[in-house]
């Protein structure tokens, strides 16, 4: 007999009665009920429980132990009576009578509970990870991911794809972030970057002739914590194409992703492939207020500033005089609210950092508020007819400059959405958003900035770029776009050198800076490039979204917390002097602010 275990804590059944048989794994939970103590023991693969009486020699063995110990368990299958079988669990027909009791590992006492999934404090958490992946909807999150990263490589690979390897220390890349620096001892005063994404590596694969790359790549990005987004690392679905348009990327790839999420949505509908839908982001602006819109809320946003050109409203003549819009939310079926549910809108937009939100209500065909009694009823019925709401409907208005209302009535879209019980949650929701701009204003630096991939081809090619106001080109880029998430990026890359120089002189960079940053791709494409494009597809955001998690951090192995600390591991930690010398590094501590007073 194996020393450990002749199965796995799933697999016993009825017709394992009878048999003696040896088990490993934790001791998950105990009952004790007055000289018979049940012990449900766990491994990787299920439960199974464990009976010791007066009879069994394992008896106060177990009793002495804490959960979480790890134990060997030697004994006889029985079949549990009618009334106590577990429907719930695998193995819910038969108990284990413990004969003899290994003790592998004594346990210490826990800094916190794994058998219960009550929420506990992140930091204790991701201190004590181990414990944590021992958890059952973590531990069942993880097995997901692997599972879908090994279907999304079946799939790429029926696609006639190639996964190959790009390099992890490589030079710095204009991603959006800042990098990571890795300091070269053999090179003093030089950095190697972790890289933000294998982008020009994978070009130049392109350019060397494979046609098809793929990888689950890691990427690195030294970057603020969201909920959707790691501190540190992630993975993303990197892969190029040659020979295409962005229309074949698009056909190429909706069957690999929505195959994917097909597989593990369990009873939740999937947008078909060939049947996302492709929306301009101007358009997504307008009717989402956001590029990446979530198609389950079905309210869609108006712009309704012609109808206050001239209004008995002031403030919104004024806006829209002044250049400002007027964007409008419906809020159907609302003449059952009460006045605090709008008030509460207008607090909440408020608080967000708005001026307000705007509504007026409506009841069996009566208008209400202060914006319906000054605009008219007349003027505010026509507002009505134009939008197609009904009697019994509300709306919000948000106004503003057109970015600043853009962005209010889309959190307003999704917050009425909510309230409203609109959002059909049983469905994954995909789409593409196109037409990106190439560039846009940076405020900051009042300058022209790309507004995506750098590398991207500008819609018109070099003719644009040379007679077109650049922040009227449109890209080659597209968004996947599913719930409300970004899951995927790409774009058709700018394989000619000449357009390439002319692209990045528009944000302000000379021939010479493009050669020195991107001496590598720009050398490549002066010896015959392939047109190609491709896309990157957020591995960990599709997980989270086909788990049900709300954070990042319940789909990953061993992430960092809000710090960007790793509380397991201890980093980042302080360098040894030595190493420091060897890099030719030294550390200054930055100065403590200046006190009041």
């Amino acid at each position: 007999m194996h020393p450990y275990r002749t199965h796995t804590c799933a697999q016993l059944s009825s017709d394992h009665v009878g048999e003696t048989v040896r088990l490993s794994g934790w001791v998950h939970r105990k009952r004790d009920h007055g000289g018979v103590l049940f012990v449900d023991l766990r491994d990787h693969y299920g439960i199974t429980q464990i009976v010791a009486d007066s009879d069994s020699a394992a008896l106060p063995v177990l009793e002495g132990l804490r959960v979480e110990s790890v134990v060997t368990i030697e004994g006889e299958v029985k079949a549990r009576v009618a009334e106590t079988v577990n429907a719930n669990l695998a193995t819910g027909a038969i108990e284990v009578f413990a004969r003899g009791v290994t003790v592998q590992s004594a346990a210490e006492e826990l800094p916190m509970p794994v058998a219960d999934e009550q929420p506990y404090p992140e930091d204790i958490r991701l201190k004590y990870r181990f414990l944590d992946l021992r958890r059952e909807t973590l531990h069942k999150n993880i097995m997901t991911r692997v599972a879908v990263i090994a279907d999304m490589r079946a799939r790429m690979n029926a696609a006639g794809f190639n996964e190959f390897s790009t390099p992890i220390l490589t030079a710095s890349s204009p991603e959006g972030a800042r990098d990571f620096l890795v300091p070269s001892r053999i090179h003093a005063g030089k950095f190697y970057a972790l890289p933000q994404a294998p982008q020009q590596y994978k070009q130049l694969l392109m350019v060397a002739g494979f046609d098809r790359y793929f990888q689950i790549a890691p990427c690195f990005r030294d970057e603020d914590p969201r909920a959707d987004r790691l501190p540190g690392e992630f993975y993303q679905l990197d892969l190029e194409m040659s020979f295409v348009t962005q229309e074949e990327v698009w056909e190429t790839m909706e069957p690999v992703i929505q195959g994917t999420f097909a597989a593990f949505a369990g009873d939740k509908a999937v947008t078909p492939a060939g049947e996302f839908p492709r929306i301009p982001y101007d358009e997504a602006m307008l009717k989402y207020g956001s590029d990446k819109p979530d198609l389950r809320n079905p309210l869609i946003i108006s712009d309704v500033s012609s109808h206050f050109t001239q209004s008995g409203f002031g403030l919104f003549e004024k806006i829209v005089g002044g250049g400002g819009v007027v964007r409008a939310i419906p809020a159907p079926g609302t003449h059952e609210k009460s006045r605090k549910f709008f008030d509460d809108m207008n607090d909440w937009a408020r608080k967000e950092g708005y001026a307000g939100l705007g509504y007026v209500t409506r009841k069996g065909g009566e208008f209400g508020g202060p914006i319906a009694k000054n605009h008219g009823p007349e003027r505010m019925a026509e507002l009505y007819a134009e939008l197609g709401l009904g009697e019994n409907d509300g709306l919000f208005f948000a106004a503003g400059k057109e970015a600043d209302a853009a962005k209010l009535a889309g959190a307003a879209r999704i917050r009425v959405g909510e309230e409203l019980g609109l959002v059909d949650e049983n469905r994954f929701e995909l789409c593409w958003i196109v037409d990106f701009p190439f560039y846009e204003w940076n405020e900051d630096e009042k300058k022209v900035d790309f507004s995506h991939n750098p590398f991207s081809m500008p819609q018109g090619g070099i003719e644009a770029l040379e007679g077109q106001d650049p922040l009227t080109i449109k890209a080659f880029q597209y968004d996947l776009v599913c719930n409300g998430y970004e899951i995927a990026s790409g774009s058709i890359r700018n394989h000619m050198p000449e357009t390439m120089v002319k692209a990045f002189e528009i944000v302000g960079l000379s021939k010479a800076d493009v050669e020195e940053r991107f001496g590598g791709m720009y050398r490549a494409f002066q010896y015959g490039a392939p047109p190609h494009g491709g896309m990157a597809a957020g591995v960990d955001r599709i997980i989270m979204l086909l788990c049900g998690a709300k954070n990042l951090r319940e789909i990953s192995l061993f992430p960092m917390n809000q710090r960007a600390e790793d509380l397991l591991m201890g980093a980042p930690s302080p360098a040894e002097p030595r190493a420091l010398r060897e890099l030719h590094l030294r550390v200054i501590e930055p100065q403590a602010k200046p006190t009041a007073g």
